[in-house]
């Protein structure tokens, strides 16, 4: 998962987290579940700079039957 983050703000980010929300996905679309994976974002970031950052979003095998998918589709974020 690949994201730029633009601190638009009047002072740097110091530190802060990203939350992603990766969904299992069955064969017909259904959700079956949401697994949240927390990391750092990648910081300082100056005022007006962009910051690009990749995450390996991993989930257990068990939890993807054949048939199914995963789909990173939620992002929160956290600063300080």
């Amino acid at each position: 998962m690949t994201l730029t983050f633009h601190n638009s703000g009047g002072t740097a980010v110091r530190s802060g987290s990203v939350t992603l929300g990766t969904h299992v996905i069955g064969a017909l679309g259904i959700d079956w579940a949401t697994i949240e994976s927390t990391e750092n974002l990648p910081t300082p970031i100056a005022p007006g700079a962009r910051e690009r950052a990749t995450w390996t979003v991993c989930v257990d095998a068990w939890r993807v039957p054949l048939g199914m998918h995963v789909e990173t589709r939620d992002v929160s974020v956290r600063w300080e």
